[in-house]
């Protein structure tokens, strides 16, 4: 099972580098369509645009992005004395520069290029113009009155494929400044329709994402508060949703993790058990799904785990059993390769515990 992506227009970032049927590489950074797409209905809308012709999808940031971690500028340096651009994070891995080879001196504040990054991200998709009075006869002069209206949803797309890069180059902070701001943009919006499933979703998946940052950076107790916040908001849309329901027991097993490797066994057995019986759940209404039960064998072992280092032997090999006649029973198609390998990988660790149990 693929984790949720908080976003559903949010694509991995390397599906930009997939050319499409038609499509045009390449666009002057100061090109403008000629005729902005217009929407059915009474309102012509007319999509965010950035003024130097940069979009989200295609991530041609042009000088506002590292050519590093090729995610926009954070905490922007310049090398001297070659005047190249990175961030911080991201340039003080190396002692010349990546672009030019020069000896890197010294490495400076970009201050101003920084503002102008922040400036673009404050800006980038936050509105959408609707033209109305459509219906009436256009008077040659007149102005057209303006609505703005909200779509963070786009924005969020951005900032969640802006820090996905960012994480993937190891910049951390980047990455997490990106899902801080598209968290505070769910949030504004929690506050002002309530609840929604569809925002408690988006704002769950992007706390979690803010989780594995501090797990990264190694700040567990920052990690398990934000998994702590993810699950909260994830247990409060409906578990019908496959995506939804693995990215819950994902953030409950993470904080397991934590918990475990620091030692406290029983709140990591109590974070294992949570999401085991959300799998379970999860099985009892898509059982012909492999993926769910692969992932109730998974919570099993962990559980199992946890038993057997707490001394309860019994409860532990009737665990890994259990997971093993799951795995056993699940046949998948020829097709299913990759969900095969898994399965046999997961199966193979659950044989060695019976086969290595230790002596009562």
């Amino acid at each position: 099972m693929t984790p949720v992506c908080p976003f559903a227009k949010a694509g991995r970032p390397d599906d930009a580098s997939v050319k499409k049927p038609g499509e045009i590489q390449g666009k002057c950074p100061a090109g403008y369509e000629s005729k902005p797409k217009q929407e059915s209905g009474e309102s012509a809308r007319i999509s965010p645009k950035c003024p130097f012709g940069y979009d989200s999808d295609t991530f041609k940031l042009g000088p506002f992005s590292c050519m590093i971690c090729q995610a926009l500028l954070f905490d922007c340096s310049k090398c001297m004395p070659c005047s190249h651009v990175y961030c911080k994070a991201c340039i003080s891995r190396f002692k010349d520069c990546p672009l030019c080879g020069a000896d890197i001196e010294k490495i400076e504040p970009d201050t101003n290029l920084q503002n102008v990054v922040d400036r673009f991200i404050e800006g980038h998709a936050r509105i959408k113009r609707s033209q109305v009075n459509e219906d009436k006869e256009e008077v040659v002069g007149q102005k057209k009155t303006v609505i703005y209206e909200d779509v963070s949803l786009e924005r969020g797309t951005f900032l969640v494929q802006q820090s996905m890069r960012a994480f993937r180059a190891n910049n951390i902070e980047s990455a997490k400044s990106r899902l801080s701001l598209c968290a505070d943009d769910i949030r504004e919006q929690l506050e002002r329709i309530g609840n929604t499933a569809e925002l408690c979703s988006q704002l769950g998946a992007v706390l979690g994402m803010l989780g594995d940052c501090c797990r990264a950076a190694g700040d567990a107790a920052s990690a398990i508060t934000y998994f702590d916040e993810s699950v909260d908001f994830l247990s409060k849309v409906p578990k019908e949703d496959l995506e939804v329901t693995h990215t819950l027991s994902v953030s409950l097993n993470k904080i397991g993790d934590l918990k475990y490797y620091d030692g406290d066994l029983q709140a990591a057995r109590s974070y294992y058990f949570q999401a085991l019986e959300v799998r379970r759940n999860a099985i009892k209404h898509h059982s012909s799904v492999p993926s769910q039960i692969l992932d109730v064998a998974i919570s099993l072992a962990k559980v199992a785990d946890v038993d057997r280092n707490l001394g309860n032997e019994g409860a532990a090999v009737g665990g890994f059993q259990e997971a093993i006649n799951l795995l056993e029973s699940l046949t998948l198609s020829s097709e299913e390769t990759a969900l095969e390998q898994r399965r046999l990988s997961v199966l193979e660790f659950l044989n060695n515990q019976l086969v290595n149990k230790p002596p009562e």
